[in-house]
């Protein structure tokens, strides 16, 4: 079940760099991060309340929901949708990538959880390939102050969700169900950034377009109430480090679509890369007996770190 939790999320979130992009327009980003997770929330808070699903959430635990609204629903996606007015899409996910590294660096900040030296490899591995998938964009792209700024909000949006998935691990350790947190938070995280555009002056406008409302509807459901469900439940089951390394398989899904639906070109170092990405995956996941030369005298060497 983990691993079809981790394809789904992978298969899922690859795609919606793509629907994000139909969200940049007349409408300003702040009201598209409402709206998107305004429905979001409700679908999930419907969804789990017919089927007897819906749990109470105690009142001191809901400061951290509230925090997990602010690193995932909130702070992140503004943070993305800002860096996405400044530097190229394909940029922003290539930063987005980075959560890897994110979530080893939070998790020893936080918890003093040391990386194995198999996922620091599996990491640096994948992000090398991510360079060679991206190479054209990353040398094209011209580093002035726009830029610059862009990929600050980027990194920090990355830093938000590195942050969120801490939060996340540490709700589902105190017995809150991912689906109820999810829930409320996309509500509270719609809320926050409603509040703050409100102060703004921001204007809620909405675009009638299909193309406008087809890509919310598919961050709403898709992107929203099934990917973070899954998406969190695999950080349950495997660790904030490990499946963070799902945003390094990002890009390639968005590139193998961009194959089939824009005519791209796959290039020998391209290639490279996906396989990069591809091995860094195996070395991050593949059980510890793939690593080590059986040993019939040490019965525990064939065991699954």
């Amino acid at each position: 079940m983990t691993a079809l939790l981790y394809a789904l999320t992978v298969l899922i979130w690859g795609t919606t760099w793509i629907a994000i992009t139909l969200q940049v327009g007349p409408v300003a980003f702040e009201a598209s991060i409402v709206y998107r997770f305004a429905l979001a929330g409700a679908v999930l808070l419907c969804a789990l309340g017919l089927t007897g699903r819906l749990q109470p959430i105690p009142w001191r635990q809901q400061p951290f929901v509230l925090l997990q609204a602010l690193c995932l629903f909130s702070c992140n996606f503004a943070c993305f949708y800002l860096a996405a007015c400044s530097v190229p899409s394909g940029i922003v996910s290539v930063v987005f990538s980075a959560a890897t590294v994110f979530a080893i660096a939070n998790a020893y900040l936080f918890h003093r959880r040391r990386p194995s030296a198999r996922v620091l490899a599996g990491v640096l591995i994948g992000l090398a390939g991510i360079a060679c998938l991206f190479r054209d964009t990353l040398a094209g792209t011209a580093l002035d102050r726009d830029t610059a700024v862009g990929l600050g909000l980027a990194l920090l949006g990355t830093w938000f969700f590195s942050a969120g998935n801490l939060v996340s691990a540490r709700n589902q350790r105190h017995g809150l169900a991912v689906a109820t947190v999810n829930a409320y938070g996309m509500l509270y995280g719609a809320a926050l950034v409603g509040t703050v555009a409100l102060v703004r002056g921001v204007p809620f406008g909405f675009d009638p377009s299909p193309a406008y409302v087809g890509s919310l509807l598919y961050l709403a459901v898709p992107g929203s109430v099934i990917g973070f469900t899954a998406y969190l439940t695999v950080v349950q089951r495997i660790g904030p480090e490990k499946a963070a390394y799902m945003t390094v398989l990002f890009p390639v899904v968005a590139l193998t679509i961009s194959v089939f639906a824009e005519g791209y070109r796959v290039t020998p170092l391209a290639a490279l890369g996906v396989a990069a990405v591809l091995a860094g995956n195996v070395v991050v996941f593949a059980p510890l007996r793939t690593w080590r030369r059986p040993d019939k005298d040490r019965p525990e060497a064939a065991c699954d770190a």
